[in-house]
């Protein structure tokens, strides 16, 4: 499966904004925009001016899209699935990224980051309902039980991840127990609830994919 392999800081610097995909290092000092370092590019100034329509909606989709660690295609189909929906076609999009895998594993706090979350549902390391499963893009469902293989409960990395339930807590669409290594998708999450994505205006990404 195709996927991005270079410097995930150059997206944060994109977007001046943290977006979350290293974890830890996110919060210290190793962070490029703790170092109010600007935008990657030659001449980053040159391209600040004032944005059009469509350059407001891109520039919001590529933020999403990034924070979720996904490339186009399968960001679209994603999209593609929650227009299908009934209901309000943003929230289903939010809600269908929520719902996966990867995400749900990062939620639960068994990875700092959805790249090590994506790693860890590859690497054969993460139970649904007792069953293995290796896809990231998997849809968890509400009552969903998802758990650390017995034989991987003791990853470093996952006991490091662990660790941070302390300082933020739980997301309370999911419950986690820590010593079991194991939590409980209990539904999908209310467009509110998400927090961290409290700046992100989903609906000019649908108005992006909808011209």
């Amino acid at each position: 499966m195709a996927r991005y392999t270079g410097p995930v800081c150059r997206m944060c610097r994109a977007e001046q904004r943290k977006l979350m995909l290293k974890g830890a290092r996110c919060t210290s000092d190793k962070c490029p925009l703790n170092k109010k370092r600007g935008a990657p590019g030659k001449d980053p100034k040159a391209r600040g001016g004032k944005k059009s329509e469509y350059g407001i909606q891109l520039a919001e989709k590529q933020k999403l899209r990034r924070m979720y660690g996904l490339l186009e295609k399968q960001f679209r189909l994603t999209y593609d699935n929650a227009s299908r929906m009934s209901g309000v076609t943003g929230e289903n999009f939010i809600r269908l990224l929520e719902r996966r895998l990867d995400n749900v594993v990062y939620r639960m706090h068994f990875a700092v980051s959805r790249n090590q979350s994506r790693q860890l549902v590859r690497h054969g390391h993460v139970l649904v309902n007792g069953k293995a499963v290796n896809i990231p893009a998997y849809e968890v469902k509400a009552g969903d039980v998802i758990e650390i293989k017995e034989k991987s409960k003791r990853l470093s990395l996952v006991q490091e991840a662990l660790n941070e339930i302390s300082k933020s807590g739980n997301m309370p669409w999911v419950t986690v127990d820590v010593d079991a290594v194991k939590g409980t998708y209990t539904a999908d999450p209310r467009r509110d609830e998400i927090t961290d994505l409290a700046d992100i205006k989903e609906q000019l990404v649908v108005e992006f994919y909808s011209k």
